[in-house]
């Protein structure tokens, strides 16, 4: 019985390997393809950038609080309120703005280009909700 459950799962665990090598086959007899993705760690590592240092103060600075919007457009409004209320009363020289991308799924090419161009001295890049 342990032969048998032994070989059983040596079986699975070929199948396994063979599609996880697996990268596009035909379907049926309408010509579409479709795609198998491995979920198998890359090799190549993306370059690492260091942190950009730490400000000496937050007097005078412009920091941006950015809403991702992961739990939902109004999930976050209540944190980042009570945020900006706690920076009036402890740094009230410190602007304090709340930008509300697009969604946790998109890329913000504006928000970049607005930062850029304004030459904010801070992000808060936070999920809540």
């Amino acid at each position: 019985m342990k032969r048998k459950i032994l070989f059983v799962c040596a079986l699975f665990a070929l199948a396994g390997l063979i599609m996880a090598g697996t990268t596009s086959c035909q379907s049926g007899g309408d010509g579409r393809l479709i795609t198998v993705l491995n979920p198998g760690m890359s090799a190549n590592l993306a370059e690492r950038v260091p942190l950009t240092p730490r400000l000496d103060t937050l007097e005078g600075k412009t920091i941006y609080l950015y809403d991702t919007q992961w739990g939902g457009p109004d999930a976050a409004n209540s944190v980042y309120e009570e945020m900006q209320a706690w920076f009036a009363r402890n740094y009230p020289s410190t602007k304090i703005v709340i930008h509300k991308g697009p969604g946790w799924m998109s890329y913000d090419k504006a928000f970049l280009a607005e930062i850029t161009e304004k030459k904010v001295d801070g992000v808060v890049i936070g999920i809540s909700g």
